[in-house]
């Protein structure tokens, strides 16, 4: 569903230098499969996703989403997938079935549609009760439930997730984790951008290790674990890092 090649991204620094963000980056995620994009900051994980989301276009190579390439037609890329930040954008003065309706309707989804969906993915992720309240007056746990129906609202094939428990409690992260499994079941293609790496391995069925742009190790727990002789994620990340230096190109 997802595909990326040889994706390359540079950025020109204040001091003049060019930082190489993204470094001939290839990557692919199936229809219900949970990928994890991983990697400490600055591994070009935020440059990735922006360039999948269609925001940001590459130096070279290229993605596709479901077939339709981002540099050919990003707003048809762009309704293909559901997104979720760490950051909720929730709008404080509508209330919850006012700000998941004004977003089925700027994907255009037929009104009918859309209050069922709403009924649907309340039920799914517990709101129900707060449907008709003001969004400004929820927890943090209960924004990043109205989040993660916002990014289904329009019923994408793709969902990507970027820190998606990020300030959360215990039930929070749980309600992010039943999610995440209902995605699978529906045969959506999940991507799941985390610092969490505990949290990746309970989550992912793959996973894409970057550092300094380039994806390093990519494959199943059991393969990455066959490639570094590691048994944890962050055992991997640490022999990573160890003596790297920035990944920097001359102008």
């Amino acid at each position: 569903m997802i595909r990326a090649v040889e994706l390359t991204k540079r950025f020109r620094l204040d001091d003049g230098q060019v930082l190489l963000a993204v470094d001939r980056l290839s990557l692919h995620v199936a229809p219900g499969e949970v990928y994890g994009l991983l990697g400490p900051n600055g591994a070009g994980k935020t440059t990735t996703m922006r360039m999948v989301l269609g925001l940001l276009e590459p130096d070279s190579g290229f993605v596709s989403v479901g077939g339709v390439e981002t540099s050919q037609n990003p707003d048809e890329v762009k309704r293909r997938i559901g997104f979720v930040a760490a950051n909720d954008g929730v709008y404080p003065w509508s209330t919850v079935r006012e700000t998941l309706a004004f977003f089925a309707d700027l994907y255009d989804v037929d009104p009918t549609i859309a209050e069922q969906r709403i009924e649907s993915l309340a039920e799914l992720l517990e709101f129900t009760g707060y449907l008709d309240r003001r969004a400004g007056g929820l927890s943090t746990g209960q924004r990043q439930r109205v989040t993660l129906a916002r990014g289904l609202i329009h019923d994408p094939p793709v969902i990507m997730l970027d820190e998606p428990t990020r300030g959360l409690d215990v039930i929070g992260c749980k309600t992010v984790y039943d999610y995440v499994a209902h995605l699978r079941r529906l045969g959506k293609s999940v991507v799941i951008c985390t610092h969490g790496l505990d949290e990746a391995e309970r989550l992912c069925d793959r996973f894409g290790l970057l550092h300094r742009g380039q994806m390093r190790y990519e494959g199943t727990l059991s393969e990455l674990q066959q490639m570094t002789h590691r048994v944890h994620l962050v055992d991997m990340f640490l022999d990573l890092l160890h003596g790297e230096t920035p990944a920097v190109a001359t102008p």
